[in-house]
């Protein structure tokens, strides 16, 4: 049996990822509402254009500081799907549980998107793709776990989901019979790069901590290409890094 719920995938999309703006406000990844339009769409997207905080951007092995940064415990729990077609992404939204812990601090995954290409770059080189994991701690503050996504073997988390794609834009579709669990999207591997960005679409609000892991996962070339039929490109350009730091883990 199969659930169709409108309007609650975009509430809590606001407050994690800002999705909703496009409610009031259109902005795409090209023409005129593209990326390099989108602080002037609006007041409220200045920092799209005027931010010196921005992302995505290029991780540049030769200039990142490596350090010995605390270790990223996921505690990732199944539940039943939540998916919406937002207009920009296919998004799904997680139920309550799922937790990051990076040293002493608690941070819970409120939702997953993908980019496609990635909208990261490491060393000049974008992905096929990228899953962006939100997370939010109790004080509103957002960390993003980005996993790139490379041509290899299928992935039986994105098997599903695609198996389950909305049909129309903007409504939250619920299947409680179907069960995922986004650790499925996580590399063995969890050594990472970190900064402090922000949003990467509008309204690009700044003081976001991104969490870039080092090793990739796969998806299946028929995967990539479900995706992209629907979003052939929903990356934003890197931005300057104007001076800021870029951490890696050893």
């Amino acid at each position: 049996m199969r659930r169709i719920i409108i309007g609650v995938g975009l509430t809590l999309a606001a407050s994690a990822v800002a999705f909703a703006s496009e409610a009031s406000h259109h902005w795409s990844y090209a023409g005129s509402t593209g990326p390099s339009y989108w602080g002037e769409l609006d007041p409220t997207f200045a920092s799209c254009g005027k931010g010196k905080a921005q992302s995505p951007i290029d991780i540049r092995n030769g200039q990142v500081r490596r350090e010995t940064l605390p270790a990223l415990t996921f505690d990732y729990k199944p539940g039943s799907l939540h998916i919406i077609d937002n207009g920009h992404s296919i998004q799904i939204d997680v139920q309550p549980g799922s937790t990051l812990r990076i040293g002493e601090k608690s941070y819970q995954l409120v939702q997953f998107h993908f980019h496609h290409p990635s909208e990261e770059q490491i060393d000049g080189r974008s992905a096929d793709m990228v899953a962006h994991l939100v997370h939010r701690d109790s004080a509103g503050k957002l960390v993003v776990v980005a996993v790139l996504l490379d041509r290899g073997n299928a992935n039986t988390l994105v098997k599903t989901l695609w198996r389950h794609l909305p049909k129309q834009q903007e409504r939250v579709e619920v299947f409680p019979h179907v069960g995922i669990n986004p650790a499925s999207l996580l590399p063995t591997d969890r050594r990472y790069f970190t900064y402090s960005g922000s949003l990467t679409t509008p309204p690009c609000s700044e003081d976001v901590r991104w969490i870039v892991l080092k090793s990739h996962s796969t998806l299946s070339p028929s995967e990539i290409a479900t995706f992209a039929a629907r979003y052939p490109n929903d990356a934003r350009p890197v931005q300057n890094l104007n001076g800021r730091e870029v951490l890696a883990s050893r």
